[in-house]
């Protein structure tokens, strides 16, 4: 990714089984921005947890390394990277404080490894048996979703609680991605053959489709909170556009002089997480509540 680039480059077109299709209107928000802490660039923003800590990755401007942050509700970055990386992402972030992410390895640079950090305290995450693995997001309960290789060009979704994995893998789809889920077991993400990217929302085995309407790239779901409501981005080109997904209505989440809004995450109190893209590659994060 650019994270949300790099689950849509992979992903692909695929005749559509169930769709949820509805015209979208333009949410009412209240942004609070952010810049990234001196010396770095956004990368990416991600989730934001239920006491408002958004996390994402940053790129130091001199070195070009790529490491995780948090950001909390005051204010406060704290930078990370995990041992024997070259770039680590944190892409989700319980309400307890444990955090979902990933990071390529160092020694073996084709590898990419899943892991849980809370405070100091890090675990890895490996699918058994599958050269990389993707950890996205962990619920107040402790389950985690993810992703994994499961061949030269397959990969699919996964569902982790008490060390015993779930395999969520969209019918004859080449990809299917895992990124975020709630406490009632609702996972979103999105799934793909070809070119074009289908949001899916997964629970107990059963799978629905959900489709910005007329979106050129298709649909990725980014975040899903404890009363269902679900945040993505439509893809056009190399832009993602965020929406608001409730009860079947669509609604664009648009930032006044922005050139375009992506959205990260949403918590359980309804506040939403993701980048703003200005002019170049002037970007600034936000969390906003949107009506």
């Amino acid at each position: 990714m650019d994270l949300p680039r790099f689950v849509t480059a992979i992903v692909v077109t695929l005749l559509l089984h169930s769709s949820v299709m509805q015209a979208a209107k333009q949410a009412s928000c209240i942004f609070d921005t952010f810049s990234a802490p001196s010396g770095y660039s956004f990368s990416q923003v991600q989730g934001v947890s239920d006491d408002g800590t958004v996390v994402g990755q940053l790129v130091d401007n001199n070195t070009q390394q790529f490491v995780a942050f948090t950001r909390s509700a005051s204010g406060v970055f704290t930078e990370y990277a995990a041992p024997k990386s070259s770039s680590t992402w944190l892409y989700g972030r319980n309400g307890s404080g444990a955090n979902a992410g990933f990071y390529q390895d160092n020694v073996n640079p084709e590898n990419v490894h899943g892991f849980l950090l809370q405070g100091s305290k890090f675990a890895a995450v490996n699918y058994p048996k599958a050269p990389n693995t993707w950890l996205f997001d962990i619920n107040q309960l402790g389950a985690s979703v993810g992703s994994f290789s499961a061949g030269a060009s397959v990969v699919k979704g996964f569902m982790l609680v008490n060390g015993k994995y779930t395999t969520i893998a969209y019918p004859n789809a080449q990809a299917t991605y895992a990124l975020a889920l709630n406490d009632n077991g609702e996972v979103v993400g999105t799934y793909a053959s070809g070119p074009v990217s289908n949001g899916l929302v997964w629970q107990s085995g059963t799978f629905t489709t959900v489709n910005y309407p007329n979106s050129k790239y298709g649909t990725v779901l980014t975040g899903v909170n404890n009363s269902g409501v679900i945040v993505g981005n439509h893809l056009s080109a190399e832009r993602d556009f965020g929406f608001i997904y409730e009860n079947g209505v669509f609604k664009n989440i648009v930032y006044s002089g922005g050139n375009y809004t992506m959205a990260g995450g949403i918590n359980n109190n309804g506040l939403i997480s993701g980048e703003i893209y200005l002019t170049g590659n002037n970007t600034l994060g936000y969390t906003a509540v949107c009506k």
